[in-house]
């Protein structure tokens, strides 16, 4: 019995989601369309593709082997779809759009509502991870376009520059920061911090800035959510550095304070995206609405 894309696809998406019940979810399929799918998969290649711990699945040597090959080939199929697709004169298609955290939530939602607007035919995707997930993403082939906060680590994978943002440093209305609402090199030393995990953009432009003006870090508290470092912050566990974007409303509210600091927190917006060789009307589309957002 040969491969087949759907097989392929079906893989990709239990590999990703290390389980039946989330793949059949976002595949909007039955379960036991998915387990078939993957016994079919597995007898075409002779052998199994993952470990089957409990209800989760982990993919062992033979899948990893396989996943990369599978991205290419759907990645592939996916462009020849919208390659096909450009006869019209309207784009159409699926596109599969990644951001980091602080984009994902507070830029990108509006901008993908006038995108369906202006498209009726296209429809737009949208996955939010941190900096290292959607740029991996983007090289491995999962995501058509990646927007992030910071530099691009991947060489493979092709950045833009798209538009301005800035962190700030805030303390909740309890903390000794709050009255004075400015803090030296030596204060930033000593205060417990809550940050984003390993691989935030956010973080990684904090880190730096605090690195260049020889500051130390005392990190109290690690949060893989935005909203969550907002809250522990007002709580009064710790200060906090985050978009001016995603705090404006708590500053505005004076639910948080805004500290002042010796720090350059300014950074640049990033577009992501993979060379193809051929750049979709679709694509074009979707970075034309972005490039005039700025």
């Amino acid at each position: 019995m040969p491969i087949t894309l759907r097989q392929l696809e079906i893989f990709e998406e239990v590999a990703a989601n290390q389980h039946v019940t989330k793949a059949s979810e976002r595949l909007l399929i039955s379960q036991s369309a998915v387990s078939m799918a993957i016994a079919e998969l597995e007898s075409t290649v002779g052998g199994p593709l993952f470990e089957r711990r409990g209800r989760r699945l982990l993919l062992n040597e033979r899948g990893r082997l396989l996943l990369p090959e599978a991205r290419e080939i759907l990645g592939r199929a996916r462009t020849i779809e919208r390659v096909l697709n450009e006869a019209t004169t309207e784009p159409v298609g699926e596109l599969r759009v990644g951001a980091s955290t602080t984009i994902g939530n507070y830029i990108l939602p509006w901008l993908l509502g006038e995108f369906a607007r202006l498209y009726p035919r296209a429809k737009a995707y949208l996955i939010v991870g941190n900096t290292q997930q959607i740029e991996t993403a983007v090289d491995n082939g999962q995501l058509d376009l990646g927007l992030v906060e910071g530099p691009c680590h991947i060489p493979s994978v092709n950045s833009a520059f798209w538009r301005e943002d800035e962190l700030v440093v805030i303390a909740g209305q309890g903390h000794p920061w709050h009255r004075e609402k400015t803090a030296s090199a030596e204060m930033l030393a000593k205060a417990p911090w809550i940050m984003r995990e390993k691989g935030s953009g956010t973080r990684e432009v904090f880190e730096s800035a605090m690195a260049r003006q020889g500051i130390g870090i005392t990190i109290s508290l690690e949060l893989g959510h935005t909203e969550a470092i907002k809250k522990a912050v007002e709580a009064g566990l710790g200060v906090g550095c985050l978009s001016r974007m995603a705090v404006q409303r708590e500053l505005d509210n004076g639910w948080l304070s805004r500290i002042e600091t010796p720090l350059d927190l300014r950074r640049n917006l990033t577009i992501l995206t993979r060379d193809y060789g051929y750049r979709t009307k679709l694509l074009d589309a979707c970075l034309s609405l972005l490039r005039g957002s700025q």
